[in-house]
């Protein structure tokens, strides 16, 4: 159908692996008519799960895009990946919706990936619906599991319709209550949501007060809800069976009437030269998309996936990418319907849709077609850091272009992996969110590429930082004869607080050091920053000063103050009592309750903190602790002997702190560093 802003709802489908999102996904795209049956996971027949890695596995990787339309509205799907190690194109389509629905299955409850997702869409500001999904698979335990809901989440989580004759239909609690549900009176459920809606407007409030819920209209209802949703006021919880289809029609009603539309959710971050600023979802205006995927296929080429905010995009628009003085010209746009490309003439505010062959686009780029754009950016993501590493090279001789080729395409599509380049070592490290996302890489460069690789474990992602202020000075002079280099530097260092990164302030006063060398003085520091002070780690969390100096009028050059600014740093550090830091994670272990001792008596012999444990199902018990990263090294494989192949483990970055100094010291012992420039 041809569609308005207003008749767009973008969707996100998100949880914990198992949840059963890529069959809701298939479920609402066959209610809603886009597909004549629903495919199945275990036949590998399904819209969004068609690469070949995926149907092996019988689980996502990528997000995959489709849409549907129903009753008036177009909407459009995005299916994620459950596996915390794919959460980077999870959390990167956050960016193109307005609502997160949340798949949890009735069978496992609320999973460590359920919060994981209700934290970070409550963080990003979306609108969150609860969907409990196999409510077939155990009726009797859907009260207790209201219930768990609502204390995990809130008193706010509140059902919209409610399991009825043991799971096999589901009764609306909002637009039609009436009759019994297995959880009790539909009546009562109703009233809690209309309790919950009026709180939030005082017009309706009022009116409610006065007249009851009778005198209500129902655009007044619908605006107090949509704006409980965007506030978080309220979240709601809607019952279905992906497999045999009930509550799925529901759910596309529910999107219809009440989720928000690209016109009432919340507007996206951007900023303008440092200044927020709100994209208008007005079709005229000047066009403003945001690069939330890019994938670059064997044989389509790179292909960009973009969500539209402001302006209209059209068939041979053109386009520019962030601050890029030449356009390109959109030839063809396409909407993505899985692996299939649709060809459309526009794209209106909300759409979501694709160019293909468009090299300078990156992931995140914002396009535009006017300089007056230029700078837009939209606020910088959080992604969950990569903390598996491996170091990695070619197994044959001649391949390296094309292994950087491979890698630097892997990068493009998924935030969640990063490749670096250790020059002291002259090794290439990839980095990863676990131990299945670096599996999955390797195998792609393989399969994809064509290419064979090495691989060895590389250093732990090690710190440097200070714990005191100290001050430093440097005058590097040097004659060879015509002209020489002079430049003379006075500095003091002082620590941030831990996660602060580095800051770099000029309080020379008078001139001493002329103004056009002191990006020379951030440059050497920056260098000497990159390169670790006592361990050969990057530095950070720390201030430097520049405050006064010297030049001469001849010999004074760039590359004296750079040196100058180094060795001064240098000088300032090693009197500031510099620590090494390492990275602690947050671990999650489930393991069966009679290997617990052992499991925590292995994690205490690795410096772990352990905060608590939680009753899982099926007598699991859920550890959480905090841990040294430096301890997990062949953790999977110990898991795995304590518990007998049954323990599971996830983790995921949470900050730094000084390592204890017999650590220290044999690091600072193992260091030697090249020789200082002159």
């Amino acid at each position: 159908m041809s569609h308005s802003t207003a008749q767009i709802r973008n969707v996100a489908l998100a949880g914990h692996s198992g949840a059963g999102k890529t069959t809701l996904f298939e479920a609402l795209l066959h209610a809603g008519g886009a597909i004549p049956a629903a495919g199945s996971v275990e036949r590998g027949n399904t819209v969004s799960d068609f690469d070949p890695m995926e149907k092996a596995r019988g689980h996502s990787l990528n997000t995959a895009i489709a849409s549907t339309d129903h009753g008036g509205i177009h909407v459009n799907l995005i299916d994620t990946p459950g596996y915390p190690d794919f959460r980077g194109p999870t959390l990167s389509a956050f960016s193109a919706v307005e609502t997160v629905a949340v798949v949890l299955s009735a069978a496992a409850g609320i999973e460590y990936g359920t919060r994981r997702m209700m934290d970070y869409a409550r963080q990003r500001n979306l609108c969150r619906v609860l969907v409990v999904n196999k409510m077939d698979a155990d009726p009797a335990r859907l009260p207790a599991l209201l219930e768990e809901i609502r204390d995990a989440f809130g008193p706010e989580c509140l059902p919209i319709n409610l399991p009825a004759d043991g799971g096999t239909r589901v009764v609306d609690c909002f637009f039609n209550p009436q009759g019994e549900s297995d959880l009790g009176p539909v009546a009562e459920a109703h009233q809690r949501i209309i309790d919950q809606v009026v709180e939030i407007n005082e017009q309706v409030m009022e009116r409610y007060l006065e007249v009851g819920e009778e005198g209500l209209s129902g655009q007044a209802l619908h605006d107090a809800f949509e704006q409980c949703l965007r506030e978080g006021h309220l979240v709601p919880v809607c019952f279905v069976s992906a497999r045999t289809g009930t509550g799925v029609k529901e759910l596309l009603e529910l999107a219809e009437k009440l989720f928000p539309s690209p016109l009432e959710g919340n507007p996206p971050p951007f900023e303008k030269a440092g200044r927020p600023i709100v994209a208008r979802p007005d079709p005229k205006a000047h066009v403003i998309a945001d690069v939330f995927k890019i994938v670059n296929d064997p044989f389509v080429g790179k292909l960009s996936v973009f969500r539209v905010f402001q302006g209209t995009v059209r068939k041979d628009s053109q386009l520019f990418v962030d601050d890029g003085r030449k356009p390109f010209k959109a030839g063809h746009l396409f909407r993505l319907q899985g692996k299939d490309h649709v060809e459309i003439d526009q794209a209106i505010p909300g759409d979501i849709a694709a160019v293909a062959k468009v090299e300078e686009i990156h992931f995140d780029a914002v396009l535009h077609d006017s300089h007056d754009e230029d700078d837009i950016r939209l606020k910088p993501l959080q992604f969950p850091t990569p903390m598996f590493g491996l170091a990695i090279e070619a197994a044959t001789r001649g391949q390296e272009q094309k292994l950087a080729t491979a890698l630097h395409k892997l990068a493009e599509e998924d935030p969640g992996f990063q490749v670096e380049h250790d020059a002291e070592l002259n090794q290439t490290v990839i980095r990863g969110l676990g131990e299945l996302h670096l599996r999955v890489m390797l195998e792609r460069i393989r399969e994809r590429y064509g290419v064979d690789v090495n691989t060895r474990p590389p250093r732990i992602a090690y710190r440097e930082t200070i714990s005191a202020p100290a001050e430093g000075h440097h005058r590097h002079k040097k004659q060879t004869g015509g002209a020489g280099q002079f430049g003379e530097v006075f500095l003091r260092v002082e620590p941030l607080e831990r996660g602060a990164g580095f800051e770099f302030v000029d309080a020379v006063k008078g001139g001493t050091i002329p103004g056009q060398f002191i990006p020379a003085v951030e440059k050497g520091v920056r260098q000497a920053l990159q390169g670790g002070a006592i361990a050969g780690y990057v530095m950070q969390d720390l201030r430097v000063t520049v405050y006064d100096g010297k030049h001469h009028s001849v010999d004074s050059k760039e590359v004296a103050f750079v040196a100058a600014g180094k060795r001064a740093f240098l000088d300032a550090v090693r009197k500031a009592k510099p620590q090494v830091l390492e990275p602690i994670v947050d671990l999650v272990v489930a393991a069966p309750e009679a290997n617990v001792g052992d499991v925590t008596g292995q994690l205490a012999a690795k410096r772990a903190r352990i905060h608590g444990t939680d009753a899982g199902r099926d007598g699991e018990i859920v550890i959480r602790a905090q841990v040294p990263l430096a301890e997990l090294n062949d953790y999977a494989a110990e898991l795995k002997g304590a518990t007998g192949g049954r323990g599971r483990y996830e983790l995921e970055f949470s900050h730094y702190e000084p390592v204890p100094a017999q650590v220290q010291k044999q690091l600072t012992e193992a260091f030697r560093p090249h020789h200082d420039e002159d």
